[in-house]
């Protein structure tokens, strides 16, 4: 599931999809991003802020993905909240793992063991099928869609995926690479959705990022000389030679957002998948939101991008519509 598929698999949409977009939120527990990742003393104060956000979203148009960890399907609220949207159609849940506070608890507590795709194949198992579960007893419906947290996937994630009967995986973050934390490499995956089995079995729904300036094509190739000479591309992006656009309101401006949209929109990417954590919907719990200003920006940053979006005549989709679409 690593490697970067073959030619062919990229996958097909249905006549009249268009081009769509998926607003996936991070859904987890409350850490220090700074410190040692440890099983305790996480927090969950924040999810009294997803109501609003979800009304926002109601608002917008946009079709949230609550993309939901073992601390946050155990908590009541969380489940009342999104539970409500889930059962209204206004929003999807589906699952993300988090090995180092989910059980069983077998493992150190690494960095290395933070991509749960490191971990022995049935530890990985063990875990996942834990949340999968908790997941579905607690939203009432089986969750078609998985993204390993800190985009985690491993050698055997594809087929723990496929006999769990997960339709779609967004774990892969193109153009980013993990390596030098004993993490994933996707610098070189494809930002389309593409089939990872030739079965067809199992969708992959990249997160969606951008190369924008005109050394773009030699993108991947600046980023991997940048594992040994760490400052190499900062002095790209400061010359404005190359930049990486993530679509996301953490650590990119709505203004550098709405290039990466331009971007993906006239690569003819089907679906733009933008991506956020939820504990940055309050102050104080993510680096990209340590005060209240900063919050109402995230709020500005989506309101900016989904006005882009319509105007390039992109719509919001659903979990279901994407299955629906490719046959996933």
């Amino acid at each position: 599931m690593l490697e970067v598929p073959p030619a062919g698999r990229r996958a097909d949409f249905a006549p009249g999809f268009g081009q769509r977009v998926l607003l996936t939120v991070d859904t987890e527990e409350e850490f220090d991003w700074r410190a040692p990742f440890r099983r305790e003393g996480y927090g969950l104060s924040h999810v009294a802020a997803i109501p609003r956000f979800q009304a926002f979203c109601e608002r917008l148009g946009a079709h949230p993905v609550y993309l939901v960890d073992w601390p946050i399907v155990h908590d009541p609220l969380a489940v009342e909240v999104i539970g409500d949207a889930v059962r209204r159609g206004t929003a999807d849940v589906g699952v993300q793992l988090h090995p180092w506070v989910n059980p069983p608890f077998e493992e150190e507590v690494s960095t290395a063991n933070s991509f749960a795709g490191n971990l022995p194949q049935a530890l990985e198992v063990a875990k996942f099928t834990l949340l999968r579960d908790a997941v579905e007893a607690a939203f009432g419906a089986a969750p078609q869609i998985y993204r390993a947290g800190r985009y985690g996937l491993g050698p055997n994630t594809a087929a723990m995926l496929k006999q769990a009967r997960i339709r779609i995986d967004t774990s892969v973050r193109s153009l980013f690479d993990y390596s030098d934390q004993a993490g994933p490499d996707y610098s070189n995956h494809p930002l389309t959705p593409y089939w990872v089995d030739p079965e067809h079995r199992l969708l992959e729904l990249p997160v969606t990022s951008a190369y924008w300036g005109p050394l773009r094509a030699l993108g991947p190739l600046i980023h991997r000389v940048q594992r040994y000479v760490p400052t190499f591309f900062s002095g790209f992006s400061r010359l404005r030679l190359l930049e990486r656009i993530a679509l996301t309101p953490e650590g990119v401006s709505a203004h550098e957002a709405l290039r990466g949209v331009d971007l993906s929109v006239d690569a003819g990417l089907p679906v733009l998948v933008l991506s956020f954590h939820s504990p940055t919907l309050a102050p104080g719990h993510t680096p990209y939101a340590t005060s209240e200003a900063q919050v109402e920006a995230l709020y500005a940053w989506f309101e900016a991008v989904y006005a882009r979006l319509a105007a390039r005549g992109v719509t919001s989709c659903t979990v279901a519509e994407i299955i629906a679409a490719t046959g996933a």
